[in-house]
C-alpha cells in the first residue's frame, strides 16, 4: 500500500476495492515470517513495539497480532478504504492509525522494529527512510516483505511454467512507470553509500521462501485482478485482459491438480537492516 505525503492517484483507484485486495491477496507463509522476525530481533521480544507501516488491510498485521509475543503494533494506512477494512477486523494489541511513511504518528525512538510488507516499493526514498530511522530505537531493525507470484516477479526471476510465463507478460505490457517490487527501484536508497548519514547497516541481510498455491481458474484472476495495474483497467481493454488470462488458464501451459485447480507458484522475499547510530545522537 501507499504511504507517501499524499497518497498517488494509481494508489487511490488501483486500491479503492479494499475488500476483493483482502479476500484474494495472499497472507505470508509462516518459514518467512519466523525468519524475518528474527532476523529483525522481534521473534520471542515479548509485548516489542512493532510499527505496520502501509498496512493496507492487514494482511501481515494479522500474523503479528497472532504470534505469542502479544506485539505492541501500531499498524499505520493512509488510504481511508483500506484503513477501514484493517478497523474492522479488531485485531487484538493493535491500534490502527491515519499516517505515511514521512509521517509516522510514534515518538523518536520509541519502536522496537517496523515493517513494511508488500508496500516499500511506493514510497522507497529518502525521506521515507529518515522518519523510520526517527522512529526506531537506537538499534532497531527495519524489515521489508513481499509475496511474489511467478507471474508478478523481477524480469531475471524464471517462472515454473510456460502460463505463469505469459501471465508475467501481461504484468509487464502493462508497465506503467510506477516503482513495484519487481522493478527492483526500492534497494536503491538502502544501498546508497553517497548520501550521508547512512542509516542503515549494509549489505541487506536477504533471504527467500518458495510457496505454492492452489485455486480455481476464477479465483486466479480474482488474484490477478487485484494488482493496481490491472484493477485499474476499464471497458474493453479490462475484458479483452480478462479474456486472455483465461486462455492462459485453460491451456497446456499451467499446472493443474486432479480436481483442475490451478498451481501458482512464487516466492516470499524479505530483507532487514539495522539503524545505525547518527552523529547526533
Amino acid at each position: 500500500m501507499s504511504a507517501t505525503k499524499s497518497l498517488s492517484a494509481l494508489a487511490k483507484v488501483g486500491f479503492a476495492n479494499a475488500s476483493s485486495y483482502d479476500k484474494h491477496r495472499p497472507s505470508y507463509p509462516a518459514e518467512a515470517v519466523d525468519k524475518l522476525l528474527a532476523a529483525l530481533h522481534l521473534a520471542g521480544k515479548a509485548g516489542a513495539k512493532v510499527v505496520d507501516l502501509a498496512a493496507g488491510t492487514g494482511k501481515f498485521t494479522e500474523v503479528l497480532a497472532s504470534r505469542p509475543e502479544k506485539f505492541d503494533i501500531l499498524a499505520v494506512e493512509p488510504h481511508d478504504e483500506m484503513r477501514a477494512e484493517l478497523e474492522r477486523k479488531t485485531l487484538p494489541g493493535v491500534r490502527v492509525v491515519n499516517g505515511t511513511a514521512t509521517s509516522i504518528p510514534a515518538a523518536s525512538k520509541s519502536i522496537d522494529g517496523l515493517i513494511a510488507a508488500q508496500a516499500w516499493h511506493w514510497f522507497s526514498n529518502r525521506d521515507s527512510l529518515e522518519e523510520i530511522h526517527r522512529v526506531l530505537k537506537p538499534g532497531g531493525y527495519f524489515g521489508v516483505i513481499w509475496n511474489a507470484e511467478d507471474y508478478n516477479s523481477p524480469k531475471d526471476w524464471t517462472p515454473r511454467t510456460r502460463g505463469e510465463g505469459e501471465l508475467k507478460d501481461i504484468i509487464w505490457r502493462y508497465d506503467d512507470n510506477q516503482p513495484r517490487f519487481r522493478h527492483g527501484v526500492w534497494r536503491k536508497v538502502l544501498e546508497d553509500k553517497e548520501q550521508q548519514p547512512i542509516l542503515f547497516a549494509q549489505p541487506l541481510q536477504e533471504d527467500l521462501v518458495p510457496f505454492t498455491k492452489t485455486l480455481s481458474p476464477s479465483a486466479v484472476w480474482d488474484r490477478f485482478h487485484t494488482l493496481s495495474q490491472i484493477a485499474i483497467l476499464q471497458g474493453k481493454e479490462l475484458e479483452d485482459t480478462k479474456e486472455e488470462v483465461a486462455e492462459i488458464l485453460a491451456g497446456d501451459g499451467v499446472e493443474r491438480d486432479e480436481n483442475g485447480e490451478i498451481t501458482l507458484h512464487g516466492h516470499t522475499y524479505f530483507a532487514s537492516a539495522r539503524a545505525l547510530p547518527t552523529e547526533s545522537e
